[in-house]
């Protein structure tokens, strides 16, 4: 019993600490995204640690975190510094996250939309080829999903999301089964910019032609709607 306790103790303290780390990493990621060390150096490790009342262990996790989503380099004799945003991983999905976060910026939701139209055709013409029974159930359900939404019955941006990452999904493909994250992240934003703008949620007829294309298995039509229903969100955002 005593080993029992022991044991749950040291998984408590490890959780603790796995929970702080990730704490401190929203913190100092989020500050450096918004630009809280633009004028100013990034404090040390131990300068970290005695502002926030952490261990130096979490604080060194920690930038060691944000050193592997490029938002900080460590130079011999000239501690830890920022790096440019042209050196951030924005595919990591804390650094999405951070960057939207900040002022809302309609450039960065259009540059975002630009790289959907590029990925997010070619997943579902793939996905017309290569779906198997269960994607398209998973598909079909994220329609119904964004159906019973509009009636009050689920929420309309998970159900949105739940209709894409289905279709990245069954492209079957790795590579853009990858992009999961980073479309799931981003969608939160834009769709409720767009959904502003329109003053109602998502057109369900334009997602329903991307899955009668993709069950009918036709890949040109699966391409094209979905190219349709992402040019429609990039002509909003022009207009806004």
């Amino acid at each position: 019993m005593e080993r029992v306790l022991t044991d749950v103790v040291a998984l408590e303290n490890r959780d603790l600490g796995r929970n702080l780390t990730h704490g401190m990493l929203d913190l100092l990621g989020k500050a450096i995204v918004t630009g809280q060390y633009a004028d100013r150096p990034f404090p040390t490790e131990a300068e970290i640690a005695v502002a926030h009342g952490v261990s130096r262990s979490v604080t060194r996790e920690a930038v060691k975190m944000l050193t592997a989503k490029g938002l900080v380099s460590a130079r011999p004799r000239q501690g830890t510094i920022v790096q440019p945003a042209s050196s951030w991983n924005l595919f990591d999905t804390d650094v999405l996250r951070w960057l939207l976060d900040r002022k809302f910026s309609v450039e960065l939701l259009q540059q975002f939309n630009q790289l959907r139209i590029g990925i997010e055709p070619e997943a579902a013409a793939l996905a017309a080829l290569y779906h198997t029974e269960q994607d398209m159930v998973a598909i079909e359900a994220g329609l119904a999903r964004m159906a019973a939404a509009e009636r009050s019955y689920d929420d309309p941006l998970d159900a949105d999301i739940a209709f894409h990452v289905a279709v990245l999904r069954a492209s079957r493909n790795p590579f853009y089964a990858q992009f999961q994250s980073v479309v799931e992240t981003a969608l939160r934003t834009s769709i409720r910019f767009t959904n502003r703008i329109k003053g109602r949620s998502a057109n369900i007829a334009d997602h329903a032609a991307v899955a009668v294309a993709i069950a009918a298995r036709d890949a040109d039509g699966a391409r094209d709607a979905m190219r349709r229903l992402i040019g429609d969100v990039l002509s909003l955002i022009a207009e806004a």
